[in-house]
C-alpha cells in the first residue's frame, strides 16, 4: 500500500511538472506570436500611410509632368 502511494505521489509530481512546463511553452509562444503580429502591424501601418501620401501627391506629379511636356514640346 505504501508503495502505491508513493507511485501515486510520483505520478501526480511528474504530471505537475508537465503541466507547468507546456503552461511556460505556451506563454512563450503567445508572447513570441504577440510580437510578430505587432511587428506586422506597424508594417501595414506604415505602407498605408505611404499609400495615402502617395496618392495625395500623385495629382501634383501629373501636372508637373504635363506641364513639363508641354514646354518640352513648345520649345522645339
Amino acid at each position: 500500500m505504501t508503495r502505491e502511494v508513493e507511485g501515486e505521489r510520483l505520478v501526480t509530481r511528474h504530471i505537475l511538472e508537465q503541466t507547468r512546463r507546456n503552461g511556460d511553452a505556451s506563454r512563450r509562444a503567445s508572447i513570441v506570436s504577440r510580437k510578430k503580429v505587432d511587428g506586422l502591424d506597424r508594417q501595414v501601418d506604415l505602407l498605408d500611410r505611404t499609400v495615402k501620401d502617395q496618392t495625395k501627391s500623385l495629382p501634383v506629379v501629373l501636372a508637373e509632368t504635363l506641364s513639363e511636356m508641354q514646354r518640352e514640346r513648345d520649345g522645339r
